[in-house]
């Protein structure tokens, strides 16, 4: 039997009527509809869901962000489209199973005995031969060994001009149809299933019993009845947020416009949050141990849930979906980048704030994240350097490739670097910068740094200032140098005395000039007479001025000395600032009381990395920078509390697709008829005509082996 992708055919009403359930029940139209459901899903794995709008607009500019929303993209499994699409597949999918089930289980009924002997000679695979025994007796046999190989086999006597004849019918391989209904019937209960769990009942619950999402803030308990759903909504999957040492049992179901309240009929109690890590820092472990309290017999049931071993209490799975800060109390010391100030401290909770006042200048310092351990990656990529094209290793190409699936090509070398913290600076008129400080300093290219991390948005990676850490792994050298390049009676101290160090001989002429040249370079880096760029010539920040730094420096150069001249005065000019810097730096210790810096290699490399780094300085949008000193941590576990009655459908759909897919590709239907007329003496003739569903060399193959031992043919 061949499946037909045509639908119902009504032999009666409206020809309109009868037009659009023949299209329903069509598998054509089946087949469409699970097309579009696949790209959708393509597109829903592609575009994060349920994120902020603001994240959308970054990603792709407000115009394409309102097209993709009022299509809702960003929310594809709940959408309205997407459920509507997927109850036409089950209906449509489950028509064509219910035309064409009867016809299959019909068919299994029929072995088309009575095919005619012309009909066999039209078959590909086809043999005829002489046989030395009666034609009864010949098809006895032929049906004994056929039965015993497993074919299904009905005989039937044709009386013929010559005697009597006979059609041995056989076929095997049924469950290839069998296989058709399995498959199609996983989709209706993969799709069921995911209708059920899905958000569609949340949905009803909008729809026709007065719930809404809520867009305000406040306490959950606070929160009213028109945005909770009950204890006894059949279906849901939500987020619960549980501290350390708290309890919660309102789980949060995002929505495109604001989040539901479900309540649980339990409330969950965080004890410990647990994360294991392996040597080189990674996470090897997430754990929480909780406690469920039942609302309604009052027990109290100890478990632990892991990710991947969900809890399970009520019909609610409980899963370690990720963990977030509870609360942790840090201190921050305020230190000054860009302007002399007193450094301070702060004192704040992880997601609360705290108002700053600088003369007319208000801002409001928001703490936003702690991580207690971060995990980099200080392997060097040797992919980045010059590759030399005659050397051609191709054994270690292909080995570095082979192996366990967790080895690549570059090495990586990961290593803890301590704790670090994130926080904003949000001025009078809402704008904010985020900013990543790192409490440690971290060996980058053989130095120690203190990197100091800033964005304008989210949608950026954040950009990181370099602050080298002096001979006691501090800030307090580069700060202190960077406050004695905005002392003005500093910097003329250091011109003096670098132009008498300088000059060889006490010739006072030539020390007065170095001083001026000294003098001119120290105020150009350090912003005391800023650098006018050519009109209509910006910078990469967009400034049509430099203040400050080496691009200071350089715009001066490009300005006032001919090209050709330009690299030997560069040389000569960054050799003269780095002397005042150095003089400079060993006026600030000695200020404060400071032992001076000793003439030696670290020296060196300090006073260099220092130099780029108050030349980048320059672009710190902050007056000053807090570094987290201390901190005490809480954490806190994010779990997906889930009723999914679906779940147990879709995994018996799955088991059926598997079946349904295996037995459509790897069970052949065939069919084998053997016509036996009688001949003289005796003898008989058999035509044998074999048909299968699917044209391979394993039907070639089986059907030599039938000739051989039906018709004791030899091929």
């Amino acid at each position: 039997m061949s499946v037909s992708t045509e639908g119902f055919q009504l032999r009666s009403g409206s020809r309109w009527l009868g037009e659009w359930v023949e299209l329903l029940s069509s598998m054509r139209f089946a087949i469409s509809l699970l097309t579009v459901i696949c790209i959708a899903s393509v597109i829903g794995t592609v575009v994060k869901q349920h994120e902020p709008a603001n994240n959308y607009v970054n990603q792709f500019g407000p115009f394409w962000a309102e097209v993709f929303a009022s299509a809702s993209l960003f929310s594809v499994y709940s959408a309205w489209w997407f459920l509507l699409i997927l109850a036409f597949l089950v209906i449509s999918t489950s028509l064509c199973i219910a035309r064409t089930t009867p016809k299959i289980f019909a068919d299994f009924k029929v072995f088309k005995e009575g095919i005619r002997e012309q009909s066999l000679k039209a078959f590909p695979h086809r043999a005829e031969a002489a046989l030395s025994e009666p034609s009864e007796a010949a098809a006895h046999r032929i049906g004994q060994q056929l039965l015993g190989s497993g074919w299904r086999v009905r005989l039937q006597a044709r009386e013929t001009p010559s005697g009597e004849g006979w059609m041995v019918a056989a076929k095997a391989g049924a469950a290839n149809k069998l296989g058709y209904i399995a498959a199609h019937s996983a989709i209706v209960l993969i799709c069921v299933g995911g209708l059920l769990d899905g958000d569609l009942m949340v949905r009803a619950q909008m729809w026709f019993n007065g719930k809404e999402p809520f867009t305000g803030s406040g306490l959950i308990a606070d929160v009213p009845p028109q945005h909770r759903l009950p204890s006894t909504n059949p279906t849901f999957r939500g987020n619960l947020l549980v501290t350390e040492g708290t309890t919660a049992g309102t789980a949060i179901l995002a929505q495109p416009t604001g989040v539901l309240l479900q309540d649980l009929p339990f409330s969950v109690e965080l004890q410990k949050f647990i994360v294991e890590y392996h040597e080189n820092g990674m996470p090897k472990l997430f754990a929480s141990d909780i406690v469920i309290h039942d609302h309604i017999t009052g027990e109290q049931k100890p478990a632990r849930v892991e990710v991947n071993h969900p809890a399970q209490h009520r019909g609610i799975n409980i899963y370690q979906s990720s963990f977030d800060d509870g609360g942790s109390r840090v201190k921050l010391q305020a230190r000054a980048l860009t302007r002399p100030t007193r450094p301070f401290e702060v004192e704040g909770t992880i997601g609360g704030s705290t108002p700053l006042s600088n003369g007319d200048e208000e801002l409001i310092l928001e703490y936003t994240g702690l991580r207690i351990i971060n995990v980099e990656n200080f392997s060097s990529d040797r992919s980045l350097q010059s590759a030399d094209v005659r050397r051609v290793d191709l054994r270690q190409a292909i080995e570095s490739r082979l192996g366990a699936g967790n080895k690549t090509v570059t090495e990586r070398v990961l290593r803890n670097v301590g704790p670090s913290i994130t926080y904003k600076l949000r001025d009078a008129a809402g704008q904010a910068i985020e900013y990543h400080n790192y409490m440690l300093p971290i060996d980058i290219d053989g130095s120690r740094m203190f990197l100091l991390g800033l964005r304008e948005t989210p949608s950026e990676s954040f950009r990181y200032l370099r602050v080298p850490a002096d001979e006691n792994d501090s800030m307090d050298g580069f700060l202190r140098l960077r406050a004695a390049l905005d002392n003005a009676d500093m910097r003329a101290e250091a011109v003096r005395r670098y132009s008498i160090e300088a000059v060889e001989g006490g010739r006072p002429e030539l020390a007065a000039a170095l001083a001026v040249s000294a003098a001119r370079a120290l105020d150009l880096f350090a912003g005391a007479e800023p650098v006018d760029l050519p009109p209509g010539v910006t910078n990469g920040l967009g400034q049509s001025r430099l203040v400050g730094g080496l691009q200071a420096v350089s715009a001066f150069l490009e300005a006032n000395v001919p090209p050709q001249e330009r690299e030997r005065a560069s040389d000569v000019l960054i050799r003269i600032l780095n002397g005042t810097l150095f003089e400079l730096a060993q006026l600030s210790r000695q200020a404060d009381g400071v032992p001076p810096l000793p003439r030696d290699e670290a020296t060196q490399q300090f006073m260099t990395n220092s130099v780029m780094s108050l030349s980048d300085s320059f672009f710190y949008p902050a007056p000053m920078t807090f570094q987290l000193v201390d901190f005490d941590h809480v954490q806190a576990s994010v779990f997906q509390v889930a009723r999914a009655p679906g779940q147990n459908i879709v995994y018996l759909g799955c088991l059926l697709l598997t079946i349904g897919i295996f037995a459509m590709l790897y069970v052949r239907d065939r069919r084998l008829w053997v016509w036996i007329t009688p001949g003289a003496d005796g003898q008989s003739r058999a035509t044998m005509a074999l048909s299968s569903n699917r044209k391979t060399l394993e039907v070639d193959q089986e059907f030599d082996l039938l000739k051989s031992q039906l018709l004791k043919v030899n091929t």
